[in-house]
């Protein structure tokens, strides 16, 4: 799934451990979210949305699905 999660997190001058720590995550893990190679569970989902007072969809893009009507 993308995300906007690393431009948000370089947008505060944040590394991802501090990120990480933000979280109560690893650094690996934040690597994995913001490559796209991890999607989070909804608990975490919800942290990083509230940390940065986005609403989850403006944070994670769920890929396109040709059967959901627009």
């Amino acid at each position: 799934m993308k995300n906007n999660l690393k431009t948000l997190r370089e947008g505060r001058g944040w590394t991802q451990g501090a990120l990480a720590d933000q979280l109560g995550v690893s650094r690996q893990t934040v690597n994995a979210l913001e490559t796209g190679r991890y999607d989070p569970a909804l608990p975490l989902a919800f942290r990083i949305s509230r940390l940065f007072a986005q609403p989850i969809e403006a944070i994670f893009i769920p890929p396109e699905d040709p059967d959901v009507p627009n």
